[in-house]
């Protein structure tokens, strides 16, 4: 029997088996639209923390403790890498969506704070299913522009964070802070889209494969060393980070005596500099070198610190435009790192990357709320921009040349 002719007809989603060479541009702007729709949802916390706290009359130590609630799941992120290499991992992404719209969208009605972080962690356990494969699926079709592909997708989870904020203080306002569940069609719409867009689409496929028995462990002990030099910068930049997006409108409008508005659109224009610091960081290191951009971005990180906290009235917003732009450059930038690694379980490396990450930044929200409590937020956003100076050291110890992509 002869084979079937091959038709020329284009197909409208992943080419599993494509050349490595080749930038699937279309294929990553699916992944990265499905990244905003989820996190949209996943960001409503921040803006209207204010209100949570009181409503709930709780102290920002506990406020802090919630966003370590919502990352709490983050632990588990290599099983879920293990998971990735042998599931159907499409399933991840197309519901996702849903699961966290629904519990995001529920944490204005949330009676008591038990509740309100038992909606936080299911929204956190969401995340981490659909954070761990996703990556890895960018890396596949990004060819030999990884940099590139990264900013790509992480410009859809950025740019959420931009409207999220808007999105759930503009619902707060015309419906209340308990009328938020009326966000919940949207989400599901999102989810339904991506069904029928990946539904078919075996993604198993774009994992290795290999018929050797997997070794995680020795896989984790030969890439240590990258991961505890980008678990301290991580580490050391995520006092600043917390301090700058969950606890910014808190800080505007106890400290500063600014408006909720003012604060969340104060939040939106910092997430918005970030898109573009996301989208343009990850492709500036495909050309100058992944050492050399976090270098540049660790070095000018603090200094802008320094001019937030002498900002007053609409002066704050260009200095956040800037500050935003560094503040997440990095991610597209360690994505890249962590995907060019020499290995079979891309997955289950991802996972333990996206743990730490998840984790110090986690320990960071903690650390910001308790030391704001007992020391003053003036104080406490100071020593974060002091500690952000030392992640510096750390930059240069990552590899000199520039990384090429496999």
């Amino acid at each position: 029997m002869n084979a079937p002719a091959q038709t020329s007809k284009p197909i409208p989603e992943f080419k599993q088996n494509s050349k490595k060479t080749r930038f699937q541009s279309g294929n990553v702007i699916i992944i990265g639209l499905s990244h905003l729709l989820h996190d949209i949802y996943s960001s409503f916390l921040a803006p209207i923390l204010p209100l949570l706290i009181e409503k709930l009359g709780i102290s920002l130590t506990a406020a802090g403790l919630l966003g370590i609630i919502q990352r709490i799941p983050s632990l588990f992120n290599p099983f879920v890498g293990i998971l990735a290499e042998n599931m159907k991992v499409r399933y991840f992404v197309i519901f996702a969506p849903a699961l966290t719209t629904i519990s995001m969208s529920f944490i204005g009605m949330a009676p008591g704070y038990l509740i309100l972080a038992i909606l936080l962690f299911v929204a956190g356990f969401s995340s981490t299913l659909y954070h761990v494969p996703s990556p890895v699926m960018i890396k596949r079709i990004s060819g030999d522009k990884l940099g590139k592909g990264m900013s790509y997708f992480m410009v859809g989870g950025e740019l959420a964070r931009t409207l999220g904020p808007l999105i759930i203080v503009a619902a707060v306002t015309h419906w209340g802070l308990e009328g938020t569940y009326k966000l919940i069609p949207f989400g599901i719409a999102a989810s339904l889209i991506l069904f029928f867009r990946l539904r078919k689409i075996d993604l198993r496929e774009d994992f290795a494969k290999s018929k050797e028995k997997p070794e995680y462990y020795k896989t984790f002990i030969k890439f240590l060393p990258t991961f505890a030099i980008l678990g301290f910068i991580i580490f050391f930049r995520g006092a600043m980070k917390s301090a700058l997006t969950l606890y910014l409108a808190v800080y505007l409008t106890e400290i500063k005596g600014n408006t909720l508005w003012f604060a969340a659109s104060a939040l939106s224009v910092l997430q918005l500099a970030g898109v573009l610091g996301t989208f343009t960081s990850g492709t500036i290191s495909d050309r100058i070198g992944r050492r050399t951009t976090m270098v540049i971005i660790t070095t000018i990180t603090p200094f802008l610190m320094w001019l937030f906290l002498h900002a007053q009235g609409v002066l704050t917003f260009p200095v956040l435009i800037v500050t935003g732009f560094f503040l997440v450059a990095p991610g597209p930038v360690m994505l890249a790192i962590i995907q060019e690694l020499k290995t079979r379980h891309l997955a289950f490396v991802n996972g333990i990357y996206m743990t730490i990450s998840f984790g110090f930044n986690s320990l960071m929200l903690l650390f910001v709320g308790i030391f704001s409590d007992h020391l003053g937020m003036e104080t406490t956003y100071i020593i974060a921009g002091v500690a952000a100076a030392l992640s510096i050291p750390f930059a240069f110890m990552l590899p000199k040349k520039k990384v090429q992509g496999e």
